[in-house]
């Protein structure tokens, strides 16, 4: 007998798998075979009928999470280089082409020509962890998860979008049940 939610081999005695936690079907009932039209919606007879959706949490949103992660890596890229340019441009009084280029030394206040290579890579950095991140969930690599839950943790401080996606990841990820789903899947694929 196998677990109808990881797939992984149990004995028949069990109600529970013992990897997953998922409720195994209840051995059948003594008598004669049912006939006629299934119960409970397409399901046989014998099995127990679950909630809606239990035990399917993290698949439900495992997709969009990792398409949103994308995106916000691009909005991310976005908004760095637009604010470099606004620094560049405001700090050094005058539309100097494009961010990283001319001289970083003139015009600027004591500090500030360090401030737009650092901006860069700070930029940099994010954008590549979050495009990480949204790949790793969207091919189910089993380290995904964790590199999701430190990259909402670190987002959560970007208010908003980075504070929405954030508290989302987290909300569909931390909890220990949405670990064991979420292992389970990764295993598959």
């Amino acid at each position: 007998m196998v677990c109808p939610a990881c797939g992984v081999a149990i004995t028949e005695e069990v109600r529970f798998c013992s990897r997953c936690g998922a409720p195994v079907a209840v051995a059948q009932m003594p008598g004669p075979p049912v006939s006629g039209p299934p119960v409970y919606g397409g399901l046989p007879p014998q099995m127990p009928m679950a909630a809606p959706g239990a035990g399917l949490r993290v698949q439900r949103h495992l997709q969009t999470m990792g398409i949103l992660w994308c995106v916000y890596a691009g909005y991310r890229v976005i908004g760095g280089l637009v604010g470099m340019f606004f620094l560049r441009t405001f700090a050094m009084r005058h539309m100097g082409g494009f961010p990283f280029g001319g001289n970083f030394g003139g015009g600027w206040p004591m500090g500030m020509a360090g401030l737009v290579p650092f901006i860069g890579v700070m930029v940099v950095i994010a954008s590549v962890l979050a495009a990480a991140v949204g790949y790793s969930l969207l091919t189910r690599k089993p380290w995904g998860r964790v590199l999701a839950i430190v990259a909402a943790i670190l987002a959560l401080v970007k208010f908003p979008l980075g504070t929405a996606l954030g508290i989302y990841t987290l909300l569909v990820l931390a909890p220990e049940v949405s670990g064991a789903e979420y292992d389970a899947m990764a295993d598959r694929s």
